[in-house]
């Protein structure tokens, strides 16, 4: 799916945010073990089960989450012309994305490769994860084919000829951590040069790509057009055909509007896998409704100038994306194909307080882990969580999901509906509609019937 509004800066921070998902060895002790055993016994456990599928959808949402992102820098290059100086800020964001998805697929590869049990556990369908049937094997394809290698030592080459104009970016604060992600990379790119690479394409291409003008807009094109087939290739096939528009229609997102109030929670559905990243449930997805400046204004009283100057008269959302905690207009949040509206109640002085708390996490990472312990990566429904929770009577409790203390959205469902909010509104469970009242509920009982349904036809 094509982000809103997308600017580099943008880009930059959601690859920030996407490399703490990436895996390493030592980020995996735990799962490790739990593999030796597996292959040793001959299948997963049942807590077992959950534990490695969990990892490994929240693997898949970081590789998703990079691979997009390249997608939307090749976008923002399309029919402009830029200088030098002005190319490597490009080059960077998309290098650093494409070593984060080389090592961390080549890691995963490697582990399975040699433990049949894995492999087959990898390539088992998932609806509740929002994972089809195969998608290790299309990461084992992509991550061995020989192009696409080649594309990919092109880059490094390209890397090591212009390397010190390009960590010089380093010096300028916006880029400070992307260029120490991809010093971190460093390590691995010489070990694999040590190995399957060494004198191949470096000293044959060197020559050519020293002459930066020439080499980077070859190598640009190569990265883009990798990235692309490999999202191609973990589409969930007959869910949506690629580029198929959104079910809400510009009516429905405008209706939808009109009946939110600020504080008001849209628990949203994209029915593509790719769009859903790999979250457990039919419903994956949390946003926070601000409403307009001068309505949240009634509420919380004149924002800092600061925020008030970001906040422009469009935005309504506070939602956690891959490119952090942001303000965002209707058109960005409501581009889904379903959603559910919720209406938490407080009293006036507790909403003031809780969404003045809300708009305090403005700014932070996207967290790729979901794991509520830490406060300075946020997911979506922590967004939630960290807004309401301990004004009564909204109290909600975290759940252990492998290891990590969260709440996924269908529990936050539920648990919102415990604890006072009210279900106001359902959206396109059948298209074309939008139910309230005892309807909606219906409605929500039906789209969980619904993925009961989705999840048998996949066996």
């Amino acid at each position: 799916m094509q982000e809103f509004d997308i600017t580099l800066p943008r880009a930059v921070r959601s690859v920030e945010a996407a490399a703490l998902g990436i895996p390493t060895r030592q980020s995996l002790n735990e799962e490790l073990m739990i593999v030796e055993r597996a292959q040793q016994r001959g299948w997963f456990t049942p807590d077992e089960d959950e534990q490695i599928r969990t990892r490994y959808s929240q693997y898949l949402s970081s590789r998703m989450a990079l691979l997009s992102t390249l997608e939307q820098v090749e976008n923002m290059l399309q029919g402009l012309k830029r200088d030098w100086n002005s190319n490597l800020p490009y080059f960077v964001t998309a290098f650093t994305a494409a070593c984060l998805l080389v090592r961390g697929s080549t890691f995963v590869v490697e582990l399975a490769r040699s433990r049949p049990v894995v492999w087959k556990k990898l390539d088992e369908p998932e609806q509740r994860f929002g994972l089809p049937r195969y998608t290790f094997s299309s990461l084992h394809k992509s991550v061995t084919d020989r192009k696409r290698l080649k594309q990919f030592r092109q880059a490094v080459d390209f890397y090591r000829a212009n390397r010190d104009e390009i960590l010089a970016l380093g010096d300028q604060e916006g880029y400070r951590p992307l260029i120490a992600l991809l010093r971190d990379e460093e390590e691995y790119l010489q070990k694999h040069a040590q190995g399957q690479w060494r004198g191949r394409l470096w000293y044959r291409w060197f020559s050519f790509l020293r002459s930066h003008h020439s080499g980077y807009r070859r190598v640009m094109f190569h990265i883009f057009r990798w990235s692309g087939s490999a999202i191609a290739e973990m589409r969930q096939p007959g869910v949506k055909a690629s580029g198929a528009p959104k079910r809400i229609t510009d009516d429905q997102r405008q209706a939808l509007v009109s009946m939110a109030r600020p504080g008001d929670v849209f628990i949203t559905r994209h029915d593509d896998a790719v769009s859903n990243w790999f979250l457990p449930g039919f419903w994956p997805h949390a946003a926070l409704y601000l409403g307009s400046a001068a309505d949240l204004e009634a509420i919380t009283g004149a924002l800092p100038p600061a925020l008030r100057t970001r906040y422009r008269d469009a935005t309504r959302f506070l939602e956690a994306k891959k490119d952090g905690v942001r303000l965002r207009p209707a058109e960005e949040t409501l581009a889904v194909d379903a959603c559910l509206l919720l209406r938490p109640t407080l009293k006036a002085t507790s909403l003031s307080e809780a969404l003045t708390r809300a708009l305090s996490h403005e700014g932070k990472l996207y967290d790729f882990l979901f794991d509520f312990r830490t406060a300075d990566r946020l997911a979506c429904t922590e967004v939630i969580y960290r807004t309401y929770h301990g004004f009564p009577p909204v109290d909600f409790h975290l759940i252990i999901k492998s290891g990590r203390a969260c709440i996924p959205a269908e529990e936050m469902i539920d648990q919102a509906l415990a604890c006072g909010f009210t279900l106001i509104a359902s959206c396109n469970i059948e298209d074309g509609t939008i139910r309230t009242g005892e309807h909606a509920l219906a409605d929500l009982q039906q789209s969980r019937g619904s993925l009961s349904a989705e999840a048998r036809s996949t066996k």
